[in-house]
């Protein structure tokens, strides 16, 4: 499977990737975090970490592991965000930008900073947050 650079959609004039949701207006995102990997994932790209066949490379290898394990029979938007998330932390460990490691104390951190957080406050990491 190979995923080709951005295109127009005969539906929007914005750019889209195969598989990413979009409708009339363009792109789509079921949550602000959706849109956010996207961005990280384009100004990663701009800041040299990685070349975009890198990046379809890896983005392909995730869905490719995905529908190997039946995750891609989910029939919900938020599915092609998810690989696009995992791939983006795999690439930024594999270019030694970050590790798995720490990516992943990140992920707890925020979890538990999410989980004393008030609905509709702002989630601010704190040193506690990572013990």
């Amino acid at each position: 499977m190979s995923i080709e650079p951005p295109r127009t959609s005969p539906h929007s004039t914005p750019p889209i990737l195969p598989g990413q949701p979009y409708d009339m207006d363009g792109p789509v995102f079921a949550a602000p975090w959706e849109a956010r990997a996207l961005a990280m994932a384009v100004a990663l790209h701009q800041r040299g970490l990685f070349t975009w066949t890198e990046w379809s490379t890896t983005l392909s290898m995730q869905i490719g592991a995905a529908e190997a394990g039946r995750d891609a029979d989910r029939d919900d938007d938020a599915t092609y965000y998810e690989h696009w998330l995992n791939a983006l932390e795999q690439i930024v460990a594999d270019k030694g930008a970050s590790s798995c490691g720490e990516l992943a104390g990140y992920r707890r951190a925020w979890d538990r900073a999410a989980d004393r957080t008030a609905h509709g406050q702002p989630i601010e990491l704190q040193p506690v947050d990572f013990a």
